[in-house]
C-alpha cells in the first residue's frame, strides 16, 4: 500500500489517484472493522485511528462514563488483549460525550451486594477483599500492558477516574477538566490506586494530603502545575489530535526499546536505584540483541524514518 501511495502522490494526473483511493480507503476500513471484530465491549469502543495506535474510549456517554460491573471486567479483558497485540503499540485512552468520568457507578457494583446479604461478617470480609483486588487489578493492567498508555482528560475526571489515569503513562487535558479525589465524600478511602500512584506522580505529600482528605475539586492548571498532567489543550477536539500526534510518534520508535523502557520505568519507581540498574543490565542483556538497534542506527545515517517488524 506505501507503493501505491507514493504512485499515487507522484502522479501528474488525477486518474492513478482517482483510480486507487478506494483501494487505500476500503485497507483503512478493513483495518478499523478488524479492531471492531477483535474487540467487542459493552462499556467500551476500540478503534485504530492510525497504524499501531489503538484508542480505548469508554462509551457510556449517557452515565457520564461512570464504572459499572460490566466496565470493571471489560477493562481488564481489554488491556490484556492489547498487551498481546501486536499491531497495538500505543493506546490513547479517552471517554466518549460530555465528560472524561464521572467515577464509580454507585448503582451498580458487586460490594454493595456482598454488604447487604446476612453473610458472617469475616466472610463479607473475604468476598468484598476479593472483589477490591479484581477492582485493583481493573486499572493495575494499564500498568502491567508494555504499550503506552496516553488519557486524554476532558471536563471531569472524579474518584475512579483519578485511580485510572494514574496508571496511565501519559496524561493529557482540556482547558476545562476538573479532578477530584472524591471517595471521602461517600464514605470511603480510595483503595483502587490513587493512594498509592498519585503521590509519586506529584511528589508534594502535603498538596496529596490536602486533596484527599477534602475532596476538593483541583482544575487543569494546578493539575499541571503539580505534575499531574503534561498538556492542557483549549478543548476536546484539539486534545485527541495532540494525543494521537504523540501517539503516531511514540508508534514509529522501536517497540523493543519503547516497551521496555516502559517496564524499568514502572520496575524502577517501586525499587531502590540499585535494583533498578540491576533490573536494567538483565532486561537489556538479551534486549540489546535486537535488530531494531541496527535498523535504528542505519536509518540516521540514511537520514530515513526506520520500520520496525511487530512485536
Amino acid at each position: 500500500m506505501k507503493i501505491v501511495a507514493q504512485l499515487m502522490k507522484n502522479s501528474s494526473r488525477g486518474i492513478l489517484r482517482s483510480a486507487l483511493k478506494p483501494l487505500l480507503v476500503g485497507s483503512a476500513r478493513n483495518m478499523s472493522a478488524d479492531t471492531t471484530s477483535k474487540y467487542n465491549f459493552e462499556t467500551l469502543k476500540i478503534t485504530q485511528p492510525k497504524e499501531f495506535v489503538t484508542q480505548v474510549e469508554m462509551n457510556r456517554p449517557k452515565k457520564l462514563n461512570a464504572m459499572n460491573k460490566a466496565f470493571w471486567s471489560e477493562m481488564r479483558t481489554c488491556f490484556q488483549q492489547l498487551n498481546a497485540d501486536s499491531d497495538c503499540r500505543v493506546i490513547v485512552l479517552s471517554g466518549a460525550g460530555k465528560v472524561f468520568t464521572a467515577g464509580l457507578d454507585l448503582m451498580d457494583i458487586d460490594s454493595v451486594a456482598i454488604m447487604q446479604s446476612d453473610m458472617d461478617p469475616a466472610r463479607k470480609a473475604f468476598a468484598i477483599r476479593g472483589t477490591i483486588a479484581d477492582y485493583q487489578e481493573t486499572f493495575t493492567v494499564i500498568e502491567k500492558c508494555t504499550k503506552p498508555v496516553i488519557a486524554a482528560i476532558h471536563n471531569a475526571c472524579i474518584g475512579g477516574g483519578i485511580d485510572m489515569t494514574s496508571a496511565c503513562d501519559i496524561r493529557y487535558a482540556t482547558q476545562d477538566s476538573f479532578f477530584q479525589i472524591k471517595e471521602v465524600d461517600i464514605g470511603l478511602a480510595a483503595d483502587v490506586g490513587t493512594l498509592q500512584r498519585f503521590p509519586k506522580i506529584v511528589g508534594n505529600d502535603s498538596l496529596v494530603r490536602e486533596l484527599t482528605y477534602t475532596a476538593r475539586r483541583f482544575y487543569s492548571d494546578e493539575a499541571k502545575e503539580m505534575g499531574f498532567i503534561s498538556r492542557i489543550f483549549p478543548d476536546k477536539e484539539s486534545m485527541i489530535a495532540g494525543s494521537m500526534e504523540i501517539a503516531e510518534l511514540i508508534a514509529s520508535k522501536s517497540p523493543v526499546a519503547v516497551q521496555g523502557s516502559k517496564v524499568s520505568m514502572v520496575f524502577s519507581r517501586d525499587h531502590s536505584v540499585r535494583e533498578g540498574l540491576e533490573h536494567v543490565a538483565v532486561w537489556n542483556q538479551g534486549m540489546l540483541q535486537s535488530e531494531d538497534i541496527m535498523k535504528a542506527v542505519m536509518a540516521g545515517m540514511e537520514k530515513k524514518m526506520p520500520k520496525f517488524s511487530k512485536l
